[in-house]
């Protein structure tokens, strides 16, 4: 699997950035964790897509395992200690620009009838 063969998988910074604050790296207390990043990548997938697990596509790794590593370093707070690591120093470079629009109902948009003439005769 090449470094970056998603649209939204993390780029050559931001996982220098992340890789030394992340466990089971060299010189760290336990087992040397498997693939970090892709198992970043497989988390990042599913939260970006919204689908279920058991959607996550194969080469980021067996779904079970890799939720089953999410809910551990969810219970031992390295999700938190991430957050914090990069909160002071934010990365544009996922940022959604929502450019959806909403249509009113007539009634909500202050056209004759609707709630103005309402408003006039309860007395507003």
């Amino acid at each position: 699997m090449s470094a970056a063969h998603r649209r939204h998988d993390l780029s050559d910074r931001v996982w220098k950035r992340l890789k030394p604050h992340l466990p089971g790296g060299k010189g760290k207390v336990g087992r040397p964790a498997q693939d970090n990043r892709r198992f970043l990548n497989a988390v990042f997938w599913i939260l970006r897509t919204g689908a279920p697990w058991r959607d996550l596509p194969p080469d980021y790794g067996d779904w079970k395992n890799t939720h089953r590593r999410f809910a551990r370093w969810r219970d031992r707070g390295v999700w938190a200690r991430l957050l914090e690591t990069v909160i002071d120093d934010p990365d544009y470079e996922w940022l959604l620009i929502d450019a959806s629009h909403i249509k009113v109902h007539l009634h909500a948009a202050g056209a004759v009838g609707g709630n103005q003439a309402m408003a006039r005769t309860k007395g507003g």
